[in-house]
């Protein structure tokens, strides 16, 4: 079972909430928010879902938290005249003598309000108690987190960190079922930012990363590392179309939003073919039109033998209409293929406009008056060599807006690092949603890094398989 930590994003993070019954530690430098957490998880166990806690405090005493918590608009006081919640100010020794006496006061207190979560503020001052560090101390939190396992309590450790203790693994975090860090970090030079992260949690899966947190008049407030502001448009108006990777599917809720635009990033590095490959032929065993841009690496035959491992003919396709080539180099193509294939080298800028406007434009209306669906696939890097930036800087806006407007799904293939900064930015905002692939060593990852509905996934691995589509995410 799992316990509500109070706080939803947390909850989110670790897919529910915190193992019952386990021991975690809470760490992170001095004003970060540890206590606030810890009397957060609490309060909101006690109000939502009745559950008592007892909160130890080593430093402060029990007046000041009820003051600095009314400013959250929790009522400690009240909780406690209810047989609820204890607010405990104690030293650490007495704390540990009656922790470990039998029927002593910690024994007491669980009993008396039926407890069922607890917080220790903090376990950093147990070091400087004598005859406490070293296996002395190992063996006084191993018998800590014993004794809260005996009663069956989810508890919160509360641990200062400063920036040496990162230097090594503290010995808690062995012993402990999971670790959560506060951090402070500076941003845009003359702000802080809070993130918290799970690097530690037995028995449940995390949403890794870093995620950013605020404190509030209300609390703690998380948001995910993956999610970024919904296109709520784009979410909630367009179906999803499958993109032939059922793990690819699931990290975009479903697959790619029906008439929106997608950007690949990609080096020279990386092997794209089969996420492009299985995206291609699941849009043609789909019914869509197919319009693709050829690039200078990329020529008939090879689309064609990349779309044969699919079981897909285009050659079929061609002459059928419903698979047409944009051309922008002198290259020989199958016979039959005539009327599927624009040859536009040596086009100028003006002309090329001219021809997307009159001739595309006319086929995809056509074909979205009769009730058929288009995809259009192409490599922008054949634009920038043979149009320059430039042009795309000034075309690519109106062309995705054209699409949108008949309800086209478009892939465009694009290496962000060669375009340069400032074009990779106005692609990427223009785009309702990029997938990121590269190499590291002698592994390939891929990531959604935007997408309609917010969402943006952690990096996966991706591997060689011998059934279609090939790849798979892991």
């Amino acid at each position: 079972m799992k316990v509500s930590t109070g706080i939803r994003g947390l909850d989110k993070v670790l897919d529910g909430g915190i193992p019952q019954g386990s021991a975690i530690v809470l760490e992170g430098a001095p004003g970060t928010g540890k206590t606030t957490l810890g009397m957060q998880f609490l309060y909101k166990g006690i109000v939502d879902h009745n559950e008592p806690g007892i909160f130890f405090t080593f430093e402060e005493f029990p007046d000041q938290i009820y003051e600095d918590m009314e400013s959250y608009g929790w009522d400690l006081k009240d909780l406690e005249r209810k047989n609820r919640l204890r607010v405990i100010g104690i030293s650490p020794d007495i704390f540990l003598d009656q922790m470990t006496s039998k029927d002593g006061l910690f024994e007491q207190l669980v009993r008396e309000i039926d407890c069922r979560r607890i917080v220790i503020d903090s376990i950093s001052l147990f070091e400087y108690l004598p005859d406490k560090t070293g296996e002395n101390g190992r063996s006084l939190l191993y018998t800590l987190r014993n004794i809260v396992r005996k009663f069956g309590l989810t508890s919160l450790f509360i641990q200062e960190l400063s920036s040496l203790d990162r230097r090594k693994i503290p010995f808690e975090h062995f012993i402990a079922d999971g670790v959560i860090r506060l951090s402070l970090k500076e941003h845009m030079n003359i702000f802080r930012k809070r993130t918290l992260e799970v690097t530690k949690m037995r028995g449940t899966k995390i949403n890794e990363g870093e995620h950013i947190y605020q404190i509030t008049d209300k609390g703690i407030y998380l948001l995910l590392a993956s999610q970024i502001v919904t296109d709520k448009y784009i979410s909630d108006q367009n179906e999803k179309i499958k993109t032939g990777i059922p793990e690819l599917d699931n990290l975009l809720g479903g697959g790619m939003a029906k008439g929106a635009v997608y950007m690949l990033d990609t080096n020279s590095k990386a092997n794209y073919r089969h996420i492009v490959g299985a995206i291609y032929a699941e849009r043609v065993k789909a019914g869509n039109r197919i319009l693709s841009l050829l690039s200078s690496t990329q020529t008939v035959t090879e689309l064609k033998a990349l779309m044969d491992l699919y079981g897909i003919d285009i050659d079929q396709l061609a002459r059928e209409k419903r698979l047409y080539f944009i051309e922008h180099y002198n290259r020989p193509f199958p016979a039959g293929w005539e009327g599927s294939v624009f040859h536009v080298q040596g086009m100028e800028n003006k002309d090329y406009d001219r021809f997307l406007w009159e001739k595309c434009k006319g086929l995809v209306k056509e074909c979205k008056e009769n009730h058929k669906d288009w995809f259009a696939y192409y490599d922008l890097s054949t634009i920038f060599n043979e149009r320059g930036a430039e042009y795309v800087l000034r075309s690519f806006a109106k062309e995705t807006a054209f699409a949108r407007s008949f309800g086209m799904t478009v892939l465009v293939l694009c290496n962000f690092k060669e375009v340069g900064e400032q074009a990779a930015s106005f692609l990427e905002r223009t785009s309702n949603g990029v997938f990121k692939t590269w190499v590291d060593g002698s592994y390939q990852y891929l990531q959604v890094t935007k997408s309609p509905d917010g969402q943006i996934s952690k990096p996966y691995l991706l591997e060689s398989i011998d059934q279609k589509p090939y790849i798979r995410l892991v």
